[in-house]
């Protein structure tokens, strides 16, 4: 339920003025955001001169390829050009890369007794807890958070070392459904952006937080904006900490949001190359 509703990336810090270009970005309090674990995570690999080891800093002109009549063994009809062919290598070594860092062809098992159904890159988990259906959905678009580390001078290249490692992110919506209830009650949550370092002996925080809270007619496909819905950009912290607590208390904590995150990142990683093989044979007409 409620699949359409799973927003965009659009994360915002409780008591601050930012906001983000998500349809319902909204100011929120965050926890802190820890780091997942180094299992989940893969050197950062989209960059598209990565792959170009030349230490002159050459750069290959992809905008003035010339243009090649089309081949008369391919029987597309359609256009090819130096720039296709080049642009066709590269897909084939990004790929093999890809593939190589790949943690496993299998997704990684949630703990807690969560079933997993995949459409596309939408993502459902569910669970059974004395009458109450908890169910979580989220998508993998747009989960990648934006990676503003600095460009190498010109004629310096990162090692693999140095690059940023990729995770997936996804904002995710809980649903928790009672047998006798008319409606469900309904949390719009998200991992925040901004990451607070925290000494030690200081009490472990949430690594998700809840942006909004609402009651949804059960069944319905579609968040609806006539429903009330509770903004905790202004919550008492007390109320806010209670609802944090009935996450818990259904599965819904941190050691779920960090098998979420390794979930996630997982399925974005499968969908990243299966387009990259899609975009090759689309390139050569395969």
């Amino acid at each position: 339920m409620l699949k359409s509703v799973v927003r965009a990336v659009g994360t915002a810090v409780r008591f601050s003025s930012a906001t983000t270009s998500t349809a319902r970005a909204l100011p929120l309090g965050c926890p802190t955001l820890r780091s997942p674990s180094p299992a989940i995570t893969r050197p950062f690999t989209r960059s598209l001169w990565m792959l170009n080891n030349n230490s002159s800093g050459y750069r290959p002109k992809l905008f003035t390829s010339k243009v090649l009549c089309p081949s008369v063994s391919c029987g597309c009809g359609g256009l090819h050009t130096e720039g296709d062919k080049a642009f066709g290598d590269f897909l084939s070594d990004e790929i093999k890369e890809e593939k190589k860092i790949q943690k496993g062809k299998t997704l990684p098992k949630m703990s807690g007794g969560w079933e997993l159904e995949m459409n596309g890159t939408e993502a459902k988990l569910s669970r059974n807890v004395s009458g109450e259906k908890i169910t979580i959905t989220f998508n993998i678009n747009n989960s990648i958070p934006p990676n503003f580390e600095e460009e190498p001078e010109q004629g310096q290249q990162k090692s693999a070392e140095e690059e940023p490692e990729i995770v997936s992110t996804p904002n995710f919506v809980v649903e928790v459904t009672k047998q006798a209830a008319k409606h469900s009650l309904v949390f719009d949550c998200h991992f925040p952006e901004d990451e607070m370092s925290h000494g030690e002996g200081e009490e472990e925080s949430d690594i998700f937080a809840i942006r909004e809270v609402s009651f949804q007619p059960e069944g319905d496909s579609e968040w609806k904006e006539t429903s009330y819905t509770l903004n905790t950009d202004s919550l008492d912290w007390a109320l806010y900490d209670h609802l944090m607590d009935f996450l818990a208390d259904r599965g819904v904590d941190n050691t779920f949001a960090d098998e979420l995150i390794e979930l996630s990142t997982a399925v974005e990683h499968q969908e990243y190359i299966k387009f990259l093989e899609d975009l090759q044979g689309f390139v050569k007409c395969n």
